[in-house]
């Protein structure tokens, strides 16, 4: 049986999960840039991205696929901004980004990635 580890585990979910060699991780809100610009929140998240598969021996070269979701999509060259500034140009991974409704106030990016270990 493979082995499932998890990254800081909370009682309702875990910010990360490895099982093979993939890491999974639950939708990334922004932290410190909570309530600022889009622009901002994502810089915030990516950092926190980086922080994740560091903990799991990777990086974001090894992302294979994310999904974002925007509380307005009028946003979308902000993130893209930040987005582009972060990735790492011929390694980019599969992507989509939607508007949809968030979970917290102040919170207008959410980032969830699934990379290779």
């Amino acid at each position: 049986m493979t082995e499932i580890r998890r990254i800081e585990p909370g009682p309702r979910m875990s910010e990360a999960v490895i099982h093979g060699n993939k890491i999974y991780t639950a939708g990334i809100v922004a932290d410190a840039a909570a309530g600022r610009s889009v622009y901002e929140q994502t810089k915030d998240i990516l950092q926190q991205i980086d922080g994740i598969l560091a903990q799991a021996g990777s990086d974001k070269t090894r992302i294979l696929k994310a999904n974002i979701w925007l509380t307005d999509i009028a946003a979308f060259d902000q993130m893209n901004k930040a987005w582009d500034e972060w990735a790492v140009p011929g390694k980019t991974p599969a992507r989509a980004t939607v508007e949809s409704k968030l979970a917290g106030s102040g919170w207008n990016v959410e980032i969830m990635i699934e990379a290779a270990c």
